[in-house]
């Protein structure tokens, strides 16, 4: 019998879903690119290409790096069956890609063999025509979805757009452009930018920093602010391998959290071994724990230490049929990852909380370092407030975090003079730091 039971909610450390939206020439493949490469963070960046292989003119020239260009795995796609873009992203899944790009999205609605066209050649069959062929793409459509939204790396979509008009009586008036893509497609997505001769417009998003941006060629600078706001959450993965690791760990429980990774998506998600330091994936290592706690019909004599499993081993799961008899209590799992957001203090001091993030740029944008392209000025200032360098607002612990905040509030109420007052505070500290040094 099913149970129905609510657990205490807690926020995960999310992935990026991004749609940029425009006319044809807008700069949508160029943005997509330079965002991807801030979120991938050295990862590997694969763009489907429906755009008759229009990606490749902003590709690398071997010989060449006056030319400029972005690294990029290509795969061009000219017939546009929504089943299609679900191998696509299988594919990019196994092949580990960190930024998959989509470009464009809208082919996969009114494009050769999209869904439109599934619903006129299914309708010339069927009883009811299109109306009745609906109910045959709407699941192909949701498997789509499925398959787009739960990819376990980041993803950004392209679409085009076009006028949209409205009629009243005999006069007809346009409104603006709408995407080509079905009605509310655009909800799917956290971040939605409109695209006009390479200016960005935040027209809908999740994450309150980014509200009514408007972002001239957006690349790493708008890519790190989604990645501070992704990142205020607890890792999925790390919560199964503490539950792997974690003492009473049975062979059932095994599988359970087999079922939720497969669920999540995040079977195929690398670490390290504990014991060869060589990358494994997590459902290898959920098999491994769990072939060492799986009941045993005769003793064994424990290795002194299991087997790093291939990373390119098939993977089955914790099943009846795919696991061995125990060996031995494996080993604790170390992730190669920094602890999550806000974890306890015997795995580090907590960190940054999103309301705090949201504080700061309000703050700094009261004492004149609002600005995107003020980035650098503001971490300068921030790691002479708190005393030490950082990458990104996403590195502070709450106690700094506070600290900051403190201060910026402070400068933040005075008003006409704040601007003024940081920045000769900034000034002063620079000037401190330098004669230390010296």
């Amino acid at each position: 019998m099913t149970t129905f039971t609510f657990q205490p909610a807690t926020r995960e450390q999310a992935r990026a879903r991004i749609g940029l939206q425009g006319p044809a020439g807008s700069g949508k493949t160029k943005s997509a690119l330079r965002i991807a490469e801030g979120l991938a963070k050295g990862g590997t960046i694969g763009l489907v290409d429906t755009e008759r292989r229009s990606a490749l003119k902003y590709a690398i020239v071997p010989g060449k790096p006056e030319l400029g260009g972005h690294v990029f795995g290509h795969m061009p796609m000219d017939t546009h069956d929504p089943r299609n873009l679900i191998q696509a992203v299988r594919a990019a899944e196994e092949a580990g890609i960190a930024v998959l790009i989509v470009d464009s999205w809208s082919h996969f609605w009114n494009g050769r063999g999209g869904l439109l066209s599934i619903v006129e050649e299914s309708g010339a069959k069927a009883r009811g025509g299109t109306f009745g062929a609906w109910k045959d793409a709407n699941p192909i459509e949701q498997d789509m979805l499925d398959a787009m939204l739960n990819f376990a790396g980041h993803l950004i979509v392209t679409m085009r757009t076009k006028n949209d008009y409205i009629i009243e009586g005999k006069t007809v008036t346009k409104v603006g452009t709408k995407a080509v893509q079905r009605e509310g497609a655009e909800y799917e997505l956290d971040v939605v930018m409109d695209m006009v001769q390479g200016t960005a417009t935040i027209g809908k998003t999740r994450y309150e920093p980014l509200e009514g941006m408007v972002i001239h060629h957006p690349g790493e600078d708008v890519a790190e602010l989604i990645l501070e706001q992704l990142g205020q959450g607890v890792d999925p993965v790390q919560v199964i391998v503490d539950e792997l690791v974690g003492e009473g760990l049975t062979y059932e429980r095994a599988i359970e959290l087999h079922r939720r990774a497969e669920a999540r998506h995040i079977l195929g998600v690398g670490l390290l071994h504990p014991t060869s330091g060589q990358p494994v994936k997590l459902g290898n290592l959920i098999r491994e724990y769990g072939q060492a706690v799986k009941p045993a019909a005769t003793p064994v004599t424990p290795p002194t230490a299991p087997a790093a499993p291939s990373n390119s081993e098939e993977y089955t799961g914790p099943s009846a049929h795919s696991l061995s008899d125990a060996e031995a209590a494996a080993p604790a799992v170390r992730r190669s990852e920094k602890p999550p957001a806000n974890a306890p203090s015997d795995a580090g001091p907590a960190r940054v909380t999103p309301p705090q993030m949201r504080m700061m740029h309000a703050l700094f944008t009261r004492v004149g370092l609002g600005a995107k392209e003020q980035r650098e000025q503001r971490l300068r200032a921030t790691a002479l407030i708190i005393g030490r360098q950082i990458g990104s607002a996403n590195e502070l612990t709450l106690d700094e975090a506070k600290t900051l905040l403190d201060t910026l509030g402070a400068f933040g109420e005075r008003g006409e003079t704040a601007a003024a007052d940081f920045a000769a505070m900034v000034q002063g500290l620079e000037a401190d730091a330098a004669q230390a040094a010296a």
